[in-house]
């Protein structure tokens, strides 16, 4: 029913102008399974209702002798703002109907939360050190104390009311190459922080919120261990491994892999993450708490590991002394441009644990569509009815998914691109109408590749093209891969 959304970029030393169409849907019933898309047109038409409802001060009648001054004012009173962060923090947390009445269109202090958690995970990019002449490389650059102020200070302004309370660091056990493994435990990266919410924040906020941070993939083995993609048993209650619950087994490896040669650290992600958050739990016990997961690419794979694992041990849990009651902590996970992570069983169990999910995907980022290209939840089921043989071993996404819609020609990179990300999160609030013109500055080539419809826009189409047919042959090798590995070959 939607139009397919396009955007080229032009190219040009000069600031130019690119054209760009968002997808316009219908409103659909929300679940967990169900993708939800935001569109610009979808905030127009709630804007039109608004004003539609809201008195016009212009059409008012001047007022009669003797009428009453107090009716006047009231006419003229504006709409009520939204309720503060503090009031419905925990609807949007996910709380209850899984952002149901929040996402079409999507509510504005919504928006403004995920956004916040975006940059939240963009401060493990921007204070990554990248300089192999530094002794810092593949570390933070920053200290505790100043990683935060630091990515506040370069535009990071999510990161700003938090304080790091631990680093995190992470590398796969092994990479199997045929019959010849390389061990890769041997050096630990720095992968992520958490961090807890200053008093002025939580008081802002409502609640005392633990954040967990993951960035996505950088090294050469996380690269690796991205495409070990068959599933195994998470296992992580040894009272209960629940062996069918099965997740990515690269995604598990760095999770759970011990580092015990790590620089900073010693201990794998899983002992660092659940140690550290189980102490803030204790710290701040009888405050209203939120945990709160976020990650990019592989990253978010991590935060969706660590809320399951959170909630099966039941970590997020702590009985009252003042009554015989359990006060459970809410889990949130905030997933940008997130691959799939477990199979339908995975899947089931976070929503039976209460996890809530929240993803924000790119429709033309390839790596939303892995693992699971060929296998995932189009391929389990035969006619709505039979289950076919492999459907144990196919992926299935987790969660309410926000979708976006956007890619620049001539760059695939673009189409993942964190930050990329929280600009077009930032567009919907800013524009109103459906056809968007936006401003392309430092651009290298002068012409406007327009991609609308019935435009000119040869070369740019040409450019489009060679992208996606890029695109469609890994995407077919990636296909052939997956179904050699059902196969067993």
């Amino acid at each position: 029913m939607a139009a397919t959304a396009k955007l080229a970029v032009a190219r040009g030393g000069t600031p130019t102008t690119t054209t760009r169409r968002h997808r316009v849907s219908t409103a659909l019933a929300v679940s967990s399974a169900t993708p939800i898309t935001v569109s610009l047109s979808g905030l127009q038409q709630h804007k039109q209702q608004e004003q539609a409802a809201a008195p016009s001060s212009t059409e008012a009648p001047p007022p009669a002798a003797g009428s009453s001054v107090r009716a006047n004012k009231a006419m003229a009173t504006p709409p009520p703002p939204p309720p503060p962060l503090a009031c419905m923090w925990q609807e949007l947390q996910g709380a209850g109907d899984d952002w149901r009445a929040l996402v079409e269109p999507l509510h504005p202090l919504l928006r403004a939360e995920i956004v916040r958690y975006a940059e939240l995970v963009a401060a493990c990019y921007r204070t990554f050190d990248l300089d192999p002449r530094s002794k810092r490389y593949l570390n933070c650059k920053h200290g505790k104390q100043q990683m935060l102020q630091a990515a506040a200070a370069a535009g990071m302004h999510g990161a700003a009311g938090y304080a790091v309370t631990k680093y995190i660091y992470a590398a796969p056990a092994a990479v199997a190459f045929g019959r010849r493994r390389r061990s890769c435990s041997s050096k630990g990266r720095w992968i992520g922080y958490v961090a807890v919410a200053s008093d002025g924040e939580a008081a802002r906020l409502g609640r005392r919120d633990i954040v967990v941070s993951f960035r996505g993939t950088v090294t050469g083995s996380e690269w690796l261990a991205n495409f070990m993609s068959t599933l195994a048993p998470a296992r992580f209650d040894p009272a209960d491994p629940r062996p069918d619950v099965r997740v990515e087994s690269g995604f598990l490896s760095l999770y759970s892999s011990d580092d015990a040669f790590g620089k900073f650290t010693a201990g794998s992600c899983r002992n660092q993450v659940l140690s550290e958050i189980s102490s803030l739990v204790a710290k701040h016990k009888g405050e209203e708490m939120s945990i709160t997961l976020a990650g990019h690419s592989m990253g978010s794979s991590l935060a969706l590991l660590l809320g399951y694992d959170l909630a099966e041990l039941g970590l997020n849990s702590y009985p009252n002394r003042s009554s015989s009651t359990t006060t459970t902590i809410p889990i949130t996970v905030y997933s940008f441009a997130g691959p799939r992570v477990g199979n339908l069983e995975f899947k089931n169990r976070c929503d039976e644990l209460g996890v809530k999910v929240i993803r924000v995907v790119n429709v033309n980022d390839p790596v939303t569509k892995m693992p699971g290209v060929l296998f995932n939840e189009g391929a389990r089921v035969l006619a709505g009815r039979y289950e076919l043989p492999w459907s144990k071993a196919c992926y299935v996404h987790v969660g309410v998914e926000v979708a976006l819609d956007f890619f620049e020609a001539g760059d695939i990179a673009y189409a993942h691109d964190l930050q990329a990300y929280i600009d077009q999160l930032i567009l919907i609030k800013c524009t109103d109408d459906d056809d968007v013109t936006v401003a392309v500055v430092g651009s290298d080539d002068d012409s406007i590749m327009d991609e609308e419809e019935g435009g000119g826009g040869v070369s740019g189409g040409r450019v489009v093209a060679s992208v996606f047919e890029s695109w469609r042959w890994q995407m077919a090798a990636i296909r052939a891969g997956e179904f050699m590995q059902a196969l067993g070959i």
